[in-house]
């Protein structure tokens, strides 16, 4: 028998073409023979392709077939349902029945000294302040129902606004109802697909949340080095004069905080103005921790470094923190400002800041500007002193994170100690609450974009913190890793 090849001069016998399968690789002919049986099993698979029934419209499915596609459908876990995550869950929920101050009390009635939540400036409790949140509950009542375009401003916003520009010595500003969606909608109203944006590798996760949903391209640079960051702005200065065209189209922008959440140290603002402008860039800050806690009277990172908020294009800030109440507000110049009115997100889709926590935020700066870095002053202080104390008495238990004058500080335990996991700073934690203590481990949710950080015990220091309530922070710490040294 012969086998006749098409175009071809020459012609295959099938004794030949026995002996080519009998030749070939073994792998090869396993893998024809599954192919052969992969087709054969599509061929005979059970069709689930609406019926066409005599006279019916052929597009239901049978009885028979609905049954079997329910009884074959498993349904996906909406979450992992990893055991772990539901005993942290289960730690978190931490129940106070007092005003969370400088001190707090819990369900199980233990009141703990507050070394874990931003009141920087002890403005919670303040007469002041809650009698004006009060006033305006009686006036305006809860909330307003409806964001800042569709019937959501009141004359307290505006006021609040106009006060805000006024602080920082800016055009305008605009206000936000939610803090951590105040920078996450500002950078993408600016920044879009096809720009480049330079951000700090250890920005906050709100940041983060902006970076991504600008699309553009995030170019990061190491933690507070301005060197790197001018390395990476000269490659990019580069390239740009490599295709001008698309430069000319192309927006750049810097992205950092004033006063880092994440490592408590504060950026060198002085260093950044300049390469804005030898390199023709923008310059965002974010202030969340900044407010009231650098300058000489509290108004940020500008005042501290002695930078003028002109050379900033766009400085951001939540008032949850030092100001004590909620929200988060943009200034800058007349076009920023108005431009975050039409493509903020979170100001456009947000239903107004309620008019309390407007009232209570605006009575919060009114005192703030009133007390001249008074308690500014006082925090730096106490901040200073129980940094200074933690390097002399703590230096081979714990390692400390953040600048000297940061109400923010993360520690974390020496080697020596035992490893510095999350379960042992969960573990410390929960020791400090038994004597008398607050303390709270630094969260990073998994889809942190920035630098990944190592576990630590994130401390926040008010400016009313005591040298007794501090000598106790401190004999605990020192007697908690000192014995797991000795383990």
């Amino acid at each position: 028998m012969l086998i006749f090849v098409a175009d071809a001069d020459v012609s295959w016998e099938f004794s030949d073409l026995i002996e080519a399968i009998y030749s070939a690789p073994t792998y090869h002919l396993v893998f024809e023979g599954c192919l052969i049986l992969f087709i054969v099993g599509l061929l005979f698979q059970h069709s689930f392709l609406p019926s066409k029934r005599r006279g019916g419209s052929g597009d239901r499915l049978s009885k028979a077939e609905e049954d079997q596609l329910i009884a074959e459908w498993q349904p996906e876990p909406l979450v992992s349902g990893d055991p772990a995550d539901e005993a942290l869950l289960a730690s978190y929920q931490r129940c106070a029945t007092s005003q969370v101050g400088r001190s707090v009390t819990y369900s199980d009635g233990r009141t703990l000294v507050n070394f874990a939540t931003g009141n920087f400036l002890d403005f919670i409790g303040e007469a002041r302040i809650r009698d004006r949140a009060l006033a305006s509950l009686r006036h305006y009542g809860v909330g307003s129902c409806g964001p800042r375009g569709f019937y959501g401003t009141m004359d307290v916003h505006l006021h609040l606004e106009e006060q805000l520009a006024k602080f920082y010595g800016c055009e305008e500003a605009v206000l936000y109802s939610y803090g951590f969606s105040t920078i996450a909608s500002a950078i993408p109203s600016y920044a879009k697909r096809h720009d480049i944006i330079f951000a700090d590798e250890r920005c906050c996760f709100a940041i983060q949340q902006g970076l991504e949903a600008s699309r553009s391209k995030i170019i990061r640079f190491r933690h507070n080095d301005t060197a790197h960051l001018e390395e990476l702005l000269q490659r990019q200065a580069e390239h740009d004069r490599r295709d001008p065209k698309k430069a000319r189209v192309t927006r750049k922008f810097i992205v950092v905080e004033g006063l880092y959440v994440n490592c408590g140290d504060i950026c060198p603002l002085g260093e950044l103005v300049k390469l804005k402008y030898k390199y023709k860039v923008r310059l965002f800050v974010e202030e969340s921790a900044s407010l009231g806690t650098l300058g000489a009277t509290g108004r940020g990172i500008c005042e501290e470094a002695g930078v003028s908020v002109q050379d900033v294009d766009l400085i951001a800030a939540g008032i949850e923190n030092a100001l004590a109440t909620q929200g988060g507000f943009v200034v800058g110049t007349k076009y920023v400002v108005d431009h975050q009115r039409l493509s903020g997100l979170g100001y456009c889709f947000s239903a107004s800041l309620p008019p309390m926590l407007a009232a209570a935020a605006s009575e919060a700066l009114t005192m703030v500007d009133e007390m001249r870095g008074e308690r500014t002053a006082r925090l730096k202080s106490v901040s200073d002193r129980l940094h200074q104390r933690l390097l002399a008495e703590l230096d081979n238990l714990w390692s400390v994170e953040g600048a000297p004058m940061s109400p923010i500080k993360h520690l974390r335990l020496h080697r020596c100690t035992g490893e510095n996991s999350l379960p042992a700073l969960e573990a410390a934690c929960a020791a400090a609450a038994d004597a008398g203590l607050l303390l709270t481990v630094a969260r990073y949710v998994a889809q942190d974009l920035g630098q990944p950080a190592q576990p630590s015990i994130r401390l926040s220091v008010n400016c009313n913190h005591s040298d007794s309530e501090i000598g106790s922070l401190l004999d605990f710490l020192k007697s908690y890793a000192t014995g797991l040294a000795k383990k």
